[in-house]
């Protein structure tokens, strides 16, 4: 990483390449409003589990699950975080919403029991099996 170094007193040199990109995203960051911080903190009220770690699991476990699901590596176990958030979710959040649960645990349970299907990095790296049993 490059730093900024003074070539003067009172003086800096402008970073650049990286450094620069990821300045430039984190002075954007920083126009994020306040109230959609208080959204986080109002939706991941569970009980025993502070919100800002609630939202920070939530977060990491929809993205890199699902991430895992849609390469179809590590497939089986990726579907056991999602399955617990979803009971986690219909039990303290939105109970109301078991359709849509019921939908969405249905596709993670066919995933958990059958694995991946044969265009899978789990089938690829030899993790999952071509034969499946009757």
């Amino acid at each position: 990483m490059q730093m900024r170094a003074a070539t003067s007193p009172g003086s800096m040199v402008e970073p650049t390449g990286l450094r620069a990109k990821i300045d430039s995203i984190t002075s954007r960051l920083a126009h994020v409003p306040p109230s959609l911080h208080a959204l986080f903190a109002a939706e991941y009220k569970l009980p025993g589990v502070p919100p800002e770690i609630a939202a920070v699991m939530a977060t990491g476990f929809e993205i890199g699950c699902s991430t895992l699901l849609v390469l179809g590596l590590a497939s089986r176990l990726a579907t056991l975080p999602r399955l617990g958030m979803i009971l986690t979710i219909q039990l303290f959040v939105y109970p109301q919403a078991w359709p849509e649960h019921l939908a969405w645990g249905s596709i993670l349970l066919f995933l958990l029991t059958r694995g991946p299907g044969a265009l899978s990095l789990d089938r690829l790296f030899g993790i999952e099996s071509q034969t499946r049993p009757s």
